[in-house]
């Protein structure tokens, strides 16, 4: 039991790769675009929630049953790095930053987004 107690601290303490992906359209060139402190995770979640047909985004989700799941791509626009010192833990404000430049970038390329629906 003890050692099932240390191996979750383990992984709470773990240094996920964080940053700014996109799930991208092959047919149309359209996107989701998202800022994330855990990419793997973030990547497995939308991935099964798509594959299930259950994700939030129903014009993304509209696309990937009509098209499938080899129309689309997922890929990593930039990574995140950790502070040096290790006493900064929260990075949802330099995430978001992230995210708005990502996005004033891929609009000024012309990049349409799937619309989020609220």
């Amino acid at each position: 039991m003890d050692r099932k107690k240390e191996l979750k601290q383990q992984y709470k303490q773990m240094k996920h790769p964080m940053g700014v992906f996109i799930v991208r359209s092959k047919s149309n060139n359209k996107c989701l675009l998202e800022a994330t402190n855990n990419l793997r995770a973030r990547f497995n979640r939308i991935l099964l929630q798509l594959s299930a047909n259950m994700h939030p985004n129903q014009e993304l989700q509209k696309e990937w049953n009509e098209l499938g799941k080899e129309n689309f791509t997922f890929e990593i626009l930039e990574e995140l790095e950790y502070d040096k010192d290790e006493s900064k833990t929260d990075y949802s404000e330099d995430l978001d930053l992230l995210y708005m430049i990502w996005e004033e970038k891929l609009t000024a390329q012309g990049v349409e987004f799937f619309r989020k629906k609220i």
